[in-house]
């Protein structure tokens, strides 16, 4: 069919602006493609998410890049339109509230190191962080490269895109900000952090937006059996990835290795530190081999030095939380690890896969039962299996990332983001949402600000006669 386009003096005036001109230069008889289904009826994809019906995202009609039409369609089709491109909300909740989470944790950890990040086995709020952060990733990626134009082009924006994020993480991680008691700033490229929260953020969506880009088949979408077809190139690629990791973790051998602490005096001899390994397939602090990965690619001055296992009993007398080491504490204690490292990111890239899969079920499925029901099935099984994992002995550690820790993380976040789905993109609950819906639409923003000790100045450094008298002593924190 045709839309004719009126003539240009019945343009009301209000599309005198800029953007009226150039849309009535646009303007033209325009041939609209018409869908036909199975029972003959067009437009059958121009439905909102509560009409029900499947559809790809080949399937729309007119896409957003096209030429200015005006529009001959019914109210209703309107509407649904209107529907379609909404935003979808509930994943900016999400996000906000991970952002809150980090925020919370980052500031309160030590406060209450029962939300701190576990010392090494186990889970804690603090430990869904990440890949609760990794999994929104995958799920916008589903739906930002949902429909390509070119691929090529697609391929050089992500890769923009994830420099941008590797140069900021190492400008905020990477040492720049390391002097601030001390007042000094500056990097020491000898003893730089390659790795943070970014870079591993910025190389699962690198990875995520690769698999999105190149490996889609072009099958129509009708079941989940069929979507597993159409991305079957993609499921392949998280075998391959955790083959890879499980392989390297109980497979490599783990020599004996030393560290050294610098002494606190320029003159004096910096101490060695001997620790005995001569293992393989070891998940412990000392001998693991994401530690040795790290130290021979990286070396071992460019790892965090700030061990999530110092906090561990053998290592701190506080512990779970720092404190001075007992006297008969292992070598090992002090010895820097990098809980973003190499071979963990490898199992983090897997869970931003997962939420890609998470993000095609919106994009191919359009009731909201349909949504929650492809969500709910392998959010379950991931949790379950996860648990079965950790008590059968691979436990569930966020410093090695290993696969019990993702199945649970991956299920958790799959079953927090239908909730929210439910609660505020189906139910409408949205005013009680708005703060953390704020907050997820401007992730980077505060992740920044946090980072870089803005908003604990504002938080803390304003006080009355004395440091101590400031506004978390008014909650009862810090006295």
């Amino acid at each position: 069919m045709y839309s004719v386009v009126f003539e240009r003096e019945k343009i009301p005036s209000s599309f005198s602006s800029l953007a009226g001109r150039e849309e009535i230069a646009m303007a033209m008889y325009k041939p609209i493609k018409e869908q036909e289904g199975d029972n003959g009826n067009t437009n059958k994809t121009l439905k909102s998410n509560g009409e029900g019906g499947h559809a790809d995202d080949d399937d729309e009609v007119v896409g957003d890049n096209k030429s200015f039409i005006l529009p001959t369609h019914s109210k209703h089709q309107h509407e649904a339109q209107r529907q379609k491109r909404q935003r979808l909300v509930s994943l900016d909740v999400f996000r906000g509230l991970t952002v809150a989470l980090m925020i919370l944790v980052d500031n309160a950890g030590g406060v209450l190191p029962a939300i701190n990040h576990s010392p090494w086995n186990g889970l804690t709020l603090a430990d869904v962080v990440m890949p609760f952060f990794l999994f929104i990733v995958g799920v916008s990626l589903g739906l930002t490269y949902k429909k390509l134009s070119c691929k090529a082009v697609a391929t050089g924006k992500a890769i923009l895109r994830t420099l941008k994020l590797l140069i900021i993480g190492l400008f905020l991680q990477g040492g720049f900000l390391h002097g601030l008691n001390d007042l000094t700033y500056g990097v020491d490229m000898n003893q730089i952090r390659w790795m943070g929260i970014l870079q591993r953020i910025a190389i699962g969506y690198l990875v995520g937006a690769m698999c999105e880009i190149w490996l889609k088949g072009g099958n129509h979408v009708a079941s989940g059996l069929s979507m597993l077809r159409k991305y079957q190139f993609q499921w392949a690629a998280v075998l391959v990835l955790v083959t890879i990791y499980l392989s390297l973790l109980y497979g490599l051998h783990v020599p004996d290795w030393e560290y050294q602490i610098p002494a606190a005096a320029a003159s004096s001899t910096p101490k060695i530190f001997p620790v005995k390994c001569g293992v393989r397939g070891d998940t412990g602090p000392a001998c693991n081999a994401n530690g040795m990965i790290d130290r021979t690619v990286l070396g071992i001055r460019h790892l965090y030095r700030k061990p999530i296992y110092a906090r561990t009993k053998p290592c701190s007398i506080n512990s779970p939380d720092y404190g001075p080491p007992p006297p008969d504490a292992p070598s090992w204690c002090q010895a820097p690890f990098d809980p973003e490292g190499l071979l963990s990111s490898v199992m983090a890239i897997v869970t931003c896969l997962v939420g890609l899969h998470y993000g095609h079920i919106i994009v191919h499925f359009k009731e909201h039962k349909d949504r929650t029901l492809h969500w709910m099935v392998p959010s379950t099984c991931f949790l379950v299996l996860g648990l079965v994992l950790d008590l059968l002995g691979m436990h569930v550690n966020k410093a090695l990332y290993t696969f019990s820790y993702m199945c649970v993380t991956a299920g958790a976040a799959g079953i927090v983001f239908t909730g929210f789905y439910l609660l505020v993109d189906v139910c409408g609950f949205r005013w009680p949402t708005l703060v953390l819906e704020w907050m997820g639409m401007h992730a980077l923003m505060i992740f920044i600000l946090a980072t870089t000790n803005v908003l604990p100045v504002v938080v803390q450094g304003f006080y009355w006669k004395q440091p101590g008298n400031n506004s978390l002593k008014l909650i009862g924190i810090g006295r």
